[in-house]
């Protein structure tokens, strides 16, 4: 199929659409329990969902204003580093390990920030379509572009590890075995966004926003099956016949 076809603006406002709805029910979350790890996910959900919109608007529009470029490419490159926060607030017992991950992220943030606000861009790769990537900010491994790396390879370990280490955890339970496929299919989502986030970067953008439509897709249904531990605790309870309290 041709670019036009994978660049339509369609992916990524559906993207945007599933973006929105999940972040909204994690900081509904937060809003209930006050918990640092649903927090960070909604932080780094709430910039997925809107970095996709300004894909969906560049791609409707036909033209990046070089402004929103600048917020949006800071908005894609960092969101994972705010998702692997939240797995890794959930995962540690001593939320110094979170608190000293969330420090680095914000000393990244503040750098690259700066840096792609006060560097040139490359005009000629200021163009709609999802071949723009990273390459209107230059050549990858120079700055600021490279400064994407500290979220990407960080976040991605977290998320996709966090996710693969309660898979492990659940399997082991056969009450909890809802949580185990929910997990299956958060790793699932995560794999997805890193593999065609790291094509895009090498210059084969086939895919990516479809990718990242299919991946939020399925961390909302990971999401949504996981639910809470109660369920589980309530069919241990009945494997044990013991009364719910």
């Amino acid at each position: 199929m041709d670019s036009a076809f994978w660049s339509h603006w369609a992916w990524p406002l559906a993207t945007a659409v599933l973006g929105f709805v999940f972040f909204g029910l994690v900081f509904a979350q937060w809003l209930k329990r006050r918990r640092a790890h649903q927090l960070a996910w909604s932080v780094g959900l709430l910039m997925y969902a809107v970095a996709a919109s300004f894909e969906a608007w560049s791609e409707w529009s036909g033209e990046w204003d070089p402004t929103v470029y600048r917020i949006y490419i800071v908005l894609a490159a960092s969101l994972v580093g705010f998702l692997g926060l939240g797995s890794l607030y959930l995962l540690v017992r001593r939320r110094l390990w979170g608190h000293l991950y969330l420090a680095f992220l914000l000393v990244c943030l503040v750098v690259f920030f700066v840096g792609v606000f006060t560097h040139p861009l490359v005009e000629s790769k200021l163009v709609p379509g999802i071949s723009v990537g990273g390459q209107a900010l230059g050549p990858s491994m120079t700055f600021p572009r490279v400064m994407s790396l500290p979220f990407n390879i960080t976040g991605s370990v977290l998320l996709i590890g966090g996710a693969l280490l309660s898979v492990w955890r659940f399997a082991r339970k056969r009450e909890y075995a809802y949580r185990m496929w929910a997990n299956v299919l958060i790793a699932a989502g995560a794999l997805l966004i890193a593999f065609v986030g790291s094509r895009a970067r090498l210059g084969d953008t086939t895919g990516l926003y479809a990718g990242e439509m299919v991946a939020s897709a399925l961390l909302l249904a990971g999401f949504l099956m996981a639910g809470t531990l109660e369920k589980g605790a309530r069919s241990r309870r009945a494997l044990r016949g013991k009364p719910p309290p």
